[in-house]
């Protein structure tokens, strides 16, 4: 239903309805940025968490591997939270921002699985390789057709 199809008793009860949305909005994106930052700490606590264990347990390179995992989720909090952002700084969201949070997730999942308890098959490694290549893929031609100049229909 378009604006014009509805009657025009509504407009005054259509106009509150929608700053009551906007407002609903606006409160629901500082919720979201105020949970982000507080998963930063979170992820830098685990972090350092994760450090000392692989210190005290004489375990470096698992430790090092499990921490490198848990600071590519802080990786993916920060793109979130740069979003965020510029979406409350009146930006539209890029499909560029979720696109690398998945490919770091990928990649996250790539550098714990040789320290995970269970040895992966040859297949689920495949899978993981080949979802981050085409995630890696689908980046580039995102971040590609982002650069590329605007051409006018009127040009030719």
């Amino acid at each position: 239903m378009t604006q014009d199809q509805l009657p025009g008793e509504f407009e005054p009860l259509n106009k509150v309805a929608v700053k009551a949305m906007l407002w609903l909005n606006g409160f629901a994106h500082i919720i979201i940025g105020l949970a982000l930052a507080i998963s930063v700490l979170m992820f830098t606590w685990l972090f350092f968490i994760d450090v000392r264990e692989a210190a005290y347990n004489h375990n470096l390179v698992h430790g090092f591997l499990h921490a490198l995992g848990t600071l590519m989720l802080l990786w993916s909090i920060s793109a979130l939270i740069s979003a965020e952002i510029r979406y409350l700084n009146g930006s539209k969201l890029q499909v560029e921002t979720f696109v690398e949070v998945v490919l770091v997730l990928f990649l996250r999942r790539l550098i714990v699985m040789p320290v995970q308890d269970a040895s992966p098959t040859i297949e689920e490694i495949a899978m993981w390789v080949g979802g981050a290549f085409v995630l890696g893929l689908i980046y580039v031609l995102v971040r590609w057709s982002d650069n590329r100049p605007q051409q006018n229909s009127t040009e030719r």
